[in-house]
């Protein structure tokens, strides 16, 4: 599988819903044809017995991918930590069940690992619009309101505070110095998107480690699908809505000093970027120029009322979250 002195990789793929069953198929397909191969892929299915007994019949003949159930209770975050725990690699890597990876993408996770220090590698999403083409009107500068890498980051591989989760590797040992990814943040299956689970394991983790190196590489690259519901802006709206009300919980979580650190430098300096960018577009006759301008501001206003609203919440103490254990107790 790995070769001497590489790490061997484990893979979690989170599924939640039969409605992506041929987008599951092609995210274990798609690490299946690694050009550094995976030591195991671990479907961790989340609360659906439909779904966990169809994959398990699925893969049932299969040497490198096991099925199991979400130990925890309902949500992304319980269900990776279902994964490290059952998971052997000395590198554990997360996939969104609606994304396939490129053929390189765990050589360059595990390339960074040769420097001991490195803790996380995270990789570029790509969008695959599902009209086939980015909306007129949506701003790259927020991509991450579809899972996306988004313009803004830096490029090349490059020191960060925190990796993307559905594109993402951490070193086992990690986890064992910060816990595992915190249940009461980010999805837990009602409809409300909400995120930032892995910016808070990761703020948490350079407490527990100062010597700790996380990484962004863009070469390890991944394509995630966006359906047509989510190139709306009535999608947008509640996203980024959504994405204040966890940055107030990782704010809680972590202080809002570190918690809010690259968000003060996406807000100040990327966003107006954007939407000069988007005036000047308009000026030439561009398509979705003015309309680009106006959803960042539409953006920025709406994730501000769900921080104040997130916030208002967790001084009220109708919050709570909780950081899991991932042991050992579930590794072959």
């Amino acid at each position: 599988m790995s070769g001497p002195g590489t790490p061997g990789v484990s893979v979690v793929i989170c599924a939640y819903t039969e409605d992506r069953w041929e987008d599951v198929l092609a995210a274990v397909a798609s690490v299946r044809a690694q050009s550094r191969p995976a030591l195991e892929t671990l479907l961790v299915v989340d609360h659906n017995r439909a779904l966990l007994d169809r994959l398990g019949e699925e893969y049932k003949e299969s040497g490198d991918v096991r099925v199991l159930a979400n130990a925890g209770p309902r949500g992304l975050s319980a269900g990776r930590n279902t994964g490290i725990a059952a998971s052997r690699g000395e590198v554990v890597a997360f996939l969104d069940d609606d994304a396939v990876a490129e053929r390189d993408w765990l050589r360059h996770f595990a390339e960074a690992y040769d420097d001991p220090r490195v803790m996380a590698v995270g990789g570029r999403t790509e969008p695959v619009w599902a009209s086939g083409r980015r909306p007129d009107w949506f701003p790259e500068e927020f991509d991450w309101v579809v899972g996306c890498t988004y313009r803004g980051l830096p490029g090349g591989r490059v020191r960060v505070r925190n990796v993307l989760g559905g594109n993402a590797s951490f070193r086992r040992t990690a986890f064992d110095a910060a816990g595992g990814f915190a249940t009461g943040i980010g999805r837990d299956g009602s409809r409300r998107p909400l995120g930032g689970e892995e910016t808070e394991l990761c703020i948490r983790l350079s407490r527990a480690r100062p010597d700790a190196v996380l990484l962004i590489d863009d070469r390890a690259v991944i394509h995630h699908r966006v359906p047509e519901v989510r190139e709306r802006f009535g999608y947008f709206r509640t996203r980024t809505y959504a994405e204040g009300l966890s940055k107030a919980l990782v704010a809680r979580s972590v202080g809002a000093g570190k918690g809010l650190e690259s968000e003060r430098r996406y807000t100040t300096r990327v966003l107006p970027a954007g939407v000069v960018r988007g005036l000047r577009d308009a000026l030439l006759a561009r398509p979705g120029g003015a309309a680009r301008a106006g959803a960042i501001v539409a953006g920025v206003l709406t994730a501000a009322g769900g921080y104040l609203m997130g916030s208002v919440r967790a001084v009220r103490g109708g919050v709570t979250f909780s950081v899991a254990g991932t042991g050992e107790g579930g590794r072959d």
